[in-house]
């Protein structure tokens, strides 16, 4: 608590609740490095605070609390004439600081009852801290009752929402002036620019020696000279208020944000031990080692990433470390640690967490997806390193094949994962087999204030949460490939669709465009580009929620204001990709296509064939020599793709499922759009009625795969078309 804070409203039974939870936070984190190793000036702090529980609980009249606290206080006298600590003592002290938090817990009328529900294990806990010994009934690993958050938060929560939104405003209304102030200038130009002409006009006069034009002339100098000093001081003066009053607000918001935030360390305080109890239990030594405890986090966001750092640290015990004798047969230290790690980064809340165990073999990760049903043999073998490390994450998947109390159950990252969506964060794992396992989350500093990307769709602006947002490109659209119907482009050695923003935000048909801004949402094989008008940058907004009456939005997270005042909506990116994955399912996904009637620029060619592997030759023979190349899997789907976009030429194989060539030959000659234009046929079927089927459909060339060169079908294409440029 802080020293200068106002105590006079809380009664003696709450200063005690108080008092006690430091001086056990205070008494186990010093129990813990006692037991490591630390020196005899580590036993003083623990005799003053096990001192300090005992005065305040005599003052309330709680005389077990006073027994038990005099009680540990005598066993620490002791341990400071003693070389070595025994592991005994400390599972004792830790048994009775358990019990004294546990009181800590309760109100004043639950007091008593509490403390006679639990006077034998109080009286148990006496004897065994006398004694030395473990207690026969151990607290259950992670089962100790966490230190609340402190009891007084300067604020409540809604109206730090309030203040907050207020705080934003009134920086936005500040940098309103900066557009009046533009405007002065733009007035103290033009004035420049007249006084100029007044002088000019005045010179005139006295060449001309008109003493009555000379009088006029020379008024008007007169009087317009002073203006000019005047608007320069009014510049000056709108300036300096302006940077007044954006500092003013800018510290308003930052002050505001600092009733929501915490210490990191306030949420993680019984993790050590929780980590130190739990290891134990399984027959393992651990320790925990925390780094940047002081760096601040949103209170409201706290405890959702205790209850997730709790689970990992369960995963890493159970999972990750080692029994002592695998540890020392590995050449590792029969203790292994876990690292947890917190700080700012970017505009970001970055928590590493990794531990030094056996890490996470990905040929485990890829047998047991398919032991789950989550892939097929032959896709699971195709899986990288890091694709397989998604699985982790999945509800349900686990690496063990039986369930113990701790894991096995399909309950673990996925609870992680869950929580980094759910605050527009990410989440990513990696591993070195005999090493270690690690986790990186990575956070908004706080669920106020969010850092998006500005993005235009079809004339209107939408944000998008730039922790979710992977990377940021413009494309012309020849760059874009299309399989299946839906286009793509290669980023990083791997295919990411595209999708048109304003399809799935349900704004009407996208724009056609030659240059495509692209925006990459998503990870693994739910990653996509999203097309949209215009990236405008990025901002810092105040989100701020919508009006109950609109209901749900789908897609919608929040509303918030720009800095120029316009209203924004915020994309709810994990609802953004569901919507995507329903329109691919429903095949209802629309093309991002180049503006129609536009003939400059590359020729546009549709190789239509259901061999993967002539169709990939094709499409990579054209594609070098400069064509732009879509592909289909048979003639349906060729089909489909003729009559949503404008090619060039068609290439199509005969035998192909669904419909083969020759009905496409013919579909495609009976449509007036499509008739015109030139069609070649490769097929396996060289036999003389075999061509003469193909010509006779409509066919402008029939080249035979058994004859196929790579110069015969680069010849035949240019005849046909001509080169790849128009």
């Amino acid at each position: 608590m802080s020293p200068d804070q106002d105590l006079s409203a809380f009664s003696l039974f709450d200063l005690f609740r108080m008092e006690a939870e430091a001086q056990a936070r205070a008494l186990t984190d010093g129990l813990l490095a006692l037991e490591r190793g630390a020196g005899p000036g580590a036993l003083e702090p623990l005799m003053r605070a096990a001192h300090s529980i005992k005065g305040a609980a005599a003052i309330v009249g709680l005389d077990p609390a006073v027994q038990l606290a005099h009680a540990m206080e005598d066993a620490l006298l002791a341990l400071s004439h003693q070389q070595v600590v025994p592991s005994g003592r400390i599972d004792a002290l830790l048994a009775g600081v358990d019990l004294l938090l546990g009181l800590a817990q309760v109100d004043e009328a639950q007091a008593q009852d509490w403390l006679a529900a639990n006077e034998t294990a109080i009286e148990h806990a006496i004897g065994a801290i006398a004694r030395g010994e473990t207690p026969g009934a151990a607290p259950v690993p992670g089962t100790a009752p966490a230190a609340p958050l402190p009891p007084a938060p300067p604020a409540p929560a809604d109206t730090a929402d309030e203040l907050l939104a207020l705080a934003s405003q009134s920086r936005l209304q500040a940098r309103q002036l900066q557009p009046w102030i533009d405007s002065l200038h733009r007035y103290k130009r033009s004035q420049a620019g007249m006084l100029a002409l007044i002088e000019q006009l005045h010179e005139a006069a006295a060449a001309h020696g008109d003493p009555r034009l000379l009088a006029l002339s020379s008024a008007a100098l007169t009087q317009a000279q002073p203006l000019k000093g005047v608007l320069l001081r009014h510049i000056a003066e709108a300036e300096q208020y302006e940077r007044n009053a954006s500092a003013v607000s800018t510290r308003l918001v930052d002050e505001v944000l600092a009733l929501r935030m915490c210490h990191f360390g306030d949420g993680t305080r019984a993790f050590a031990r929780l980590v130190r109890d739990l290891a134990r239990s399984l027959g393992k030594e651990a320790r925990l080692e925390i780094t940047g405890d002081t760096t601040l986090v949103d209170r409201t966001v706290l405890p959702r990433i205790e209850n997730a750092l709790n689970q990992v640290l369960r995963n890493a015990l159970d999972h990750g470390l080692e029994l002592p004798d695998e540890r020392m047969a590995a050449g590792k230290p029969p203790e292994g640690v876990i690292r947890i790690d917190a700080r700012h980064r970017g505009g970001m809340l970055v928590i590493s967490i990794a531990d030094d165990g056996r890490g996470v073999d990905p040929e485990r990760i890829r047998a047991a997806a398919v032991r789950h049903q989550r892939a097929t043999p032959a896709i699971a073998v195709a899986l990288s390193d890091a694709e397989l490390m998604e699985f982790l994450f999945l509800p349900g998947f686990s690496l063990k094949e039986s369930a113990n109390e701790l894991s096995g159950r399909g309950v673990g990252l996925d609870v992680v994962h869950e929580l980094a969506v759910a605050l527009n964060g990410s989440l990513r794992a990696q591993s070195q087999p005999g090493q270690g396992f690690g986790l990186v989350l990575t956070l908004p500093l706080t669920q106020s204030i969010v850092r998006a990307l500005i993005v235009e769709v079809q004339g209107e602006p939408y944000a998008l949460p730039i922790a979710r947002v992977e990377r940021v490109l413009k494309l012309p659209q020849a760059a874009l490939s299309t399989l299946g119907g839906n286009q793509f482009f290669e980023l990083d050695g791997q295919h990411v669709g595209v999708v048109a923003a304003a399809q799935v935000l349900a704004l009407g048909a996208p724009e056609p465009a030659d240059e495509l801004a692209l925006v990459v949402i998503g990870t693994g094989r739910e990653r996509y580009a999203l097309a949209v008008d215009a990236i405008l940058g990025e901002q810092s907004l105040t989100a701020q929620p919508l009006e109950p009456v609109f209901g749900t939005l789908r897609d919608i997270a929040a509303g918030a204001l720009l800095d120029d005042g316009a209203p924004v909506l915020i994309l709810d990116l994990p609802s953004l990709l569901v919507s995507i994955g329903k329109l691919l399912s429903e095949g209802a996904l629309q093309r991002v296509e180049q503006p129609r009637g536009n003939k400059a620029g590359v020729r546009r060619i549709l190789v239509v064939d259901d061999s993967l592997t002539v169709r990939e030759m094709e499409r990579k023979l054209l594609a070098a020599r400069g064509y732009h190349v879509d592909v289909a899997l048979d003639g349906m789907d060729g089909w489909n793709m003729l009559r949503s976009a404008d090619y060039d030429l068609l290439v199509s194989d005969i035998d192909m499922p669904r419909m083969d060539g020759i009905e496409l030959v013919t579909l495609v000659r009976a449509d007036p759009r499509l008739q015109r234009m030139p069609v070649m046929i490769v097929s396996y079927k060289d036999r003389p009625e075999d061509r003469a089927r193909g010509l006779q459909a409509g066919a402008d060339y029939y080249l035979a795969k058994g004859s196929f060169h790579d110069s015969a079908l680069l010849d035949a294409v240019s005849d046909l078309i001509g080169p790849p440029w128009r």
